[in-house]
Parts: C-alpha cells; structure tokens; sequence
C-alpha cells in the first residue's frame, strides 16, 4: 500500500510521445513526492522552494506553473495523502461485518497506509500544524471525517456515541502523531490491536 502520488521517473530528454498534459502530470507528481521527502526531513518552516526543487530535479518556472506558493505545493501533497488514507479506511467502515470488525479493518488501513509512506505521514499528521491557518481548517475536516467513518462502522448516531467518537478519534490521532513525530513505524503499527480494543470498551458503555 503506497500513498498517492508514487515515485516518478524524471522524463524522458529529447523528443518523446507525452502528451502536455502528462508531462505536467508527472511534474506534479515529482514536485509532491518532493514536498513530502525534503519536509520530512527539514520540516515545513525550514523547507524552501529551492529545496523541493532540488530534490525534484525541476525548474521554478514549472513549480510555478503547478503551484502558487510553497504552502499550496503542501496542500496538494496532504490532499494526495488524505484521498488514500480516508478512501481506503472509508471502504472499510463500509463494508460487511460486525461493527467491531469494520473499526478494526479500517484502523488496520489507516496505520499501515501511514506506515507504508513515511514522509507523507509525516506531512499529515506532524507538519500540518506548521504549514498555516488554511491547512488546520483542512486538517479538522478531514478529523470530522474520522469521527464520520468511526460512526458508520458502528452504525450509531445519537448524542452520546458522537461525543464518544470524537474524543476516541482524538485520542487515536494524538497517539499517532507521537510516533510519526518521534519516527517510529513499528509503534505506529504496534497501536492496532490496543486501539481496537480501546473502542469496544468505550462504545460498549455507550
């Protein structure tokens, strides 16, 4: 399981059959893909234009024609990350099964989508709060989607198992962050079968 978009392969030099629109597509790809590493490694404050260029091997004319700030090339890497990490766990909760069987499939995806991509974890769950007002407004809806998939795993709706939801969300989210923040895949992944287990006491005495 890899987070969207996938490595790239620079073009091509000279003639080649790609169209425009492919080209700029794999530019992006290269220019997102290169947000996650350097970030990752430098974090967002000290990331610089220059350095994604850099690593994406492309010119600032291009990053400019995709992008029109270093925060907006982020917003574009977070939105490649959220669309695999809540797609995949939103089939999940959707699926046949026990409610419990749905919530624990579903956080199986998410922490191995997140294990399986390291810089765009990171990007995701760490240096979100550092990249600006705009990508915390993002961050809290894509939380509100958590607290919307943890809900239809278990089919429940009222008052009480909402606020449940949404402080057991937090709570999952905090203990991620931690790992990502001191790099440690195996504990992100190692956080499975206790968190499962922390949701069916909690809904039971709902």
């Amino acid at each position: 399981m890899s987070i969207r978009p996938a490595p790239a392969e620079r073009l091509p030099r000279g003639p080649h059959k790609l169209s425009r629109d492919e080209v700029a597509l794999a530019q992006r790809t290269r220019l997102i893909r290169a947000m996650a590493e350097v970030m990752a490694e430098k974090g967002y404050v000290e990331t610089t234009v220059a350095d994604v260029l850099s690593r994406a091997g492309i010119g600032r004319e291009t990053f400019y024609q995709q992008f029109s700030s270093k925060q907006d090339c982020f917003i574009a890497a977070y939105d490649a990350a959220t669309e695999v990490i809540i797609s995949g766990a939103a089939r999940d909760a959707f699926a046949d099964g026990p409610p419990l069987e749905r919530f624990d499939r579903a956080i199986g995806h998410y922490l191995s989508a997140l294990a399986a991509e390291p810089a765009f974890a990171r990007l995701f769950m760490v240096e979100v709060y550092a990249a600006g007002e705009q990508t915390l407004k993002r961050r809290n809806e894509i939380q509100e989607q958590f607290v919307e998939l943890v809900l239809n795993a278990f089919g429940a709706r009222d008052e009480a198992t909402r606020f449940t939801c949404e402080a057991l969300v937090a709570a999952i989210i905090t203990l991620v962050t931690t790992r990502l923040a001191m790099r440690d895949v195996d504990g992100l992944l190692a956080l499975h079968e206790p968190l499962t287990e922390l949701v069916r006491r909690a809904l039971a005495n709902v």
